[in-house]
């Protein structure tokens, strides 16, 4: 069986569905599974509307962008460092100097 997303409106549909024809025959309705339906059901009297509130893809777009330009910088940022140390160790082999800040 093919996996299916289901929205909200699907889901409530769902179940008020089964109240009027039962469990069995609103799951064969709607090709949902008996597990899927009792999963709804228990999440939606604890919870409510926001149980059942689709999961999936809790992240925004904008979100997703700003994690990879924050990926992006800390790879310049960790490039720029090490080439600050090399340029150190070499006016370090070139001035004799331990520190090459007190040059």
């Amino acid at each position: 069986m093919r996996y299916k997303k289901w929205t909200l409106e699907q889901k409530l549909e769902i179940l008020a569905s089964s109240e009027e024809i039962g469990i069995v025959e609103a799951c064969r309705k709607y090709s949902v599974s008996t597990g899927t339906f009792y999963s709804w059901k228990k999440k939606f009297e604890y919870k409510g509307e926001a149980g059942l509130k689709v999961t999936y893809d809790t992240k925004s777009k904008e979100l997703k962008a700003a994690e990879e330009e924050n990926r992006v910088l800390r790879k310049l940022l960790s490039d720029k460092e090490i080439e600050l140390e090399v340029q150190r160790e070499l006016l370090k082999k070139k001035f004799g100097t331990s520190d090459p800040r007190k040059i």
